[in-house]
């Protein structure tokens, strides 16, 4: 087992995405506050936003979540993985992935993202199933 820290979460979203999502997480888990850093964007200039993202990723591994794919968190976000190694970038995220990152930010980047990505994509799906295109349909659909 590694000795490193485990991976730190900054959540970045609009509004109070990010704060509703991360108390959520902290009341399922019971995790500290440290395992998941909420931030919004609300009233930030990008360079603002950066400055906010950097001072809550510190020195270690870090994923950072974005509510979506473009938008500012997300052109930040993907701005910071190209000057500091040791960063990723997940976009769209949901409890379930939020509550797998949690449980397991123990495990280095290289093991945990893909496991994060599958738990995310895997908690989508619909009722009636017959709605849901059958190459999408979520295992438990």
């Amino acid at each position: 087992m590694s000795s490193a820290p485990p991976v730190r979460g900054v959540l970045l979203g609009h509004g109070d995405m990010a704060f509703g999502m991360a108390d959520a997480v902290r009341q399922i888990t019971g995790a500290g506050e440290e395992a998941l850093l909420p931030l919004s964007n609300r009233g930030l200039s990008p360079d603002s936003l950066t400055q906010a993202v950097l001072e809550r990723v510190g020195e270690q591994a870090a994923i950072l979540f974005t509510d979506l794919q473009s938008g500012s968190c997300s052109f930040v976000a993907r701005r910071l993985t190209q000057q500091h190694p040791g960063l990723a970038v997940i976009s769209g995220v949901n409890l379930s992935l939020l509550l797998e990152f949690v449980m397991h930010r123990q495990l280095p980047l290289e093991q945990l993202v893909p496991r994060l990505l599958s738990r995310g994509r895997a908690a989508i799906g619909c009722t009636p199933p017959e709605l849901e295109a059958d190459e999408h349909r979520a295992v438990s659909g």
